[in-house]
């Protein structure tokens, strides 16, 4: 019975231990079926997912599942404790000796006790080892303890870092592709710049971004789980949005060449085939076309008339469908897992992007220009959301 303790225990600390560090520590994906961190994210996002398609507004749904990724760390690390301490408290069962304070029976509820005063170094001496082996078990445990706070102060920046990484170029894309992002839009508003190292500038931005993206999310996977601070943006909106615009560039547009949409192209694409497997996504083949035909010819008119020309004919149909075929069935198994909104290729109206919102503008506007004030009674704006 306590030999039998005592492996078990030995068997869940190495356990957790070798998930803690494939998850905290390895910088690479881990291909092995089972894992604890898998199993976790599998069995916390799937109910979560259900409960927020339950909450219909769109603003409190996407609220909800922006809670998932940061808890998710939380959760994750008190997984990781809990495991260690009941690991511990298994083999100070079967290898340890120990006294009481009034001389108590020892109970394996008092060595679960033992082993989670010792990992948070509470020191308390109400439960004290007596045997040389259980003295040994107890310093063990104590820095491993110290070693997991450290993991904890470490990873969490880490993290945070990554994700404002990711973040600042999805901003950027705002003012050049509009919210949410479109390819059509994107080239529309480059469409009047004569410089081929403009647009080559910002695809080759977003070259080293899918890179970042792919390294940061393959070493920390809950990064996918993270989401942009506006609803109408997201890093898969971001990586496709720029998937489509360097296929049509690489179909071919008037003036433009496609050296480096095809490096973009490339790296872009690497990244959501490496990211659909982190995350689990399916192949669905029911998945409705991003782009019909009308829809095509409709952004063909769009693009025309800032001066862009798609090639056309059979040939180039069929380059942008095999182009198409390479990374939108990866995109859209990423978007459902992970309940995010694909971009339009074309807009079907006109919004604001999202730097040209503000919650005094109607304010502002009905007092008019320089302070002064019209006629007509200003409505009520609602306060500013405090972020401090």
């Amino acid at each position: 019975m306590f030999i039998l303790a005592a492996i078990a225990g030995i068997i869940v600390i190495l356990v957790v231990l070798l998930d803690a560090f494939e998850t905290v520590v390895l910088p690479r994906r881990v291909n092995r079926s089972f894992r604890l961190t898998s199993l976790f994210y599998r069995n916390t996002w799937r109910p979560w997912r259900k409960l927020a398609r339950l909450i219909k507004s769109t603003t409190w749904r996407e609220a909800f599942l922006s809670y998932f990724g940061p808890l998710s760390i939380l959760v994750l690390l008190m997984f990781w404790a809990a495991g260690l301490i009941f690991g511990f408290a298994l083999l100070q069962y079967g290898f340890g000796e120990h006294v009481q304070l009034g001389n108590e029976p020892i109970t394996f509820n008092r060595l679960l006790y033992l082993s989670g005063e010792t990992f948070f170094t509470l020191g308390l001496g109400d439960v004290t080892p007596i045997s040389g082996v259980a003295r040994a078990l107890t310093v063990m445990q104590a820095g491993m303890g110290f070693a997991f706070l450290g993991v904890v102060i470490g990873y969490l920046p880490t993290i945070y870092s990554s994700f404002s990484k990711r973040e600042i170029e999805i901003s950027l894309l705002d003012a050049r592709a509009g919210s949410p992002p479109s390819a059509s839009e994107l080239l529309a508003r480059l469409g009047c710049c004569p410089e081929q190292e403009v647009l080559d500038g910002i695809l080759r931005d977003w070259e080293g971004w899918a890179a970042e993206v792919l390294e940061s999310h393959l070493s920390y996977p809950v990064l996918s789980f993270f989401r942009s601070q506006h609803i109408n943006q997201s890093w898969l909106a971001a990586i496709t949005t720029m998937l489509d615009t360097s296929a049509l560039i690489m179909v071919g547009i008037s003036n433009i060449r496609p050296d480096q949409a095809q490096l973009t192209f490339a790296m872009a694409r690497h990244a959501v085939v490496d990211l659909a497997q982190v995350v689990k996504a399916t192949y669905d083949p029911h998945v409705p076309d991003r782009l019909p035909p009308e829809e095509m010819v409709r952004l063909r008119g769009v693009l025309l008339e800032q001066g862009l020309h798609i090639k056309d004919g059979a040939e180039a149909e069929e380059k942008l469908t095999h182009l198409r075929s390479l990374y939108e069935p990866y995109v859209t198994g990423v978007a459902r897992n992970l309940q995010l909104t694909l971009p339009p290729w074309l807009r079907s109206e006109k919004r604001k992007d999202n730097w040209q919102g503000g919650p005094w503008d109607q304010a502002i506007q009905a007092r008019g220009l320089g302070g002064i004030r019209t006629k007509e009674p200003v409505e009520q704006v609602p306060e500013m959301e405090e972020h401090f």
